[in-house]
């Protein structure tokens, strides 16, 4: 029984820390990435599908995405999904293609940007926190039912305060990670 609150607790600590790190890659940092896309769905014959089912994205340059659509007709669809994303991104579209410069960042938006991470960063720790007195009432309900034993709930506990300190610290690292990106000129 503790070992299967174990397992569950820490399956969901992965996904939770999994979940923010996907935040993260949205967050745009003045470097082209083809991640930037992701959240952006486009209608692609009357189904709304991430772009990258109905285009191939490409980074030729270090601020430049190239859209590619499977079909010269999706380039006002891809173009108006993307203006209305709140990217900030321009397209401009060229023949075949779409093409997406990144600007550069200013130094306050630099900053705002750290704040917006550091902001998902916590979300993630409070996640995780979240899952760790789930895990914590659990085993005390084992525990007044008879499953465990108080010995067995003290040491699972203990793993279980070991998981969440061990994924607080991955979302610690990834912050300073993107944070050391963002600042990057």
């Amino acid at each position: 029984m503790a070992e299967d609150i174990l397992g569950q607790t820490e399956e969901r600590m992965i996904k939770s820390v999994e979940a923010t790190g996907r935040e993260l890659l949205r967050i745009r940092t003045g470097k082209a990435t083809p991640n930037l896309l992701d959240g952006i769905k486009v209608d692609y014959y009357t189904n709304m599908v991430p772009i990258n089912q109905a285009a191939t994205i490409s980074v030729p340059e270090p601020r430049l995405i190239v859209v590619q659509p499977w079909e010269k007709s999706m380039i006002p669809e891809i173009t108006k999904q993307i203006v209305k994303s709140d990217l900030g991104l321009n397209p401009i579209a060229e023949g075949n293609i779409i093409r997406l410069p990144i600007p550069p960042l200013n130094e306050e938006r630099r900053r705002d940007l750290v704040k917006i991470v550091k902001n998902l960063i916590e979300d993630g720790k409070i996640a995780v926190r979240n899952i760790r007195r789930d895990a914590n009432d659990l085993l005390k309900k084992a525990e007044k039912a008879k499953e465990i034993s108080e010995d067995d709930h003290h040491r699972t506990a203990e793993k279980v305060q070991d998981l969440t300190d061990k994924f607080v610290e991955k979302l610690d690292d990834m912050l300073q990670a993107k944070e050391q990106e963002i600042m990057e000129v």
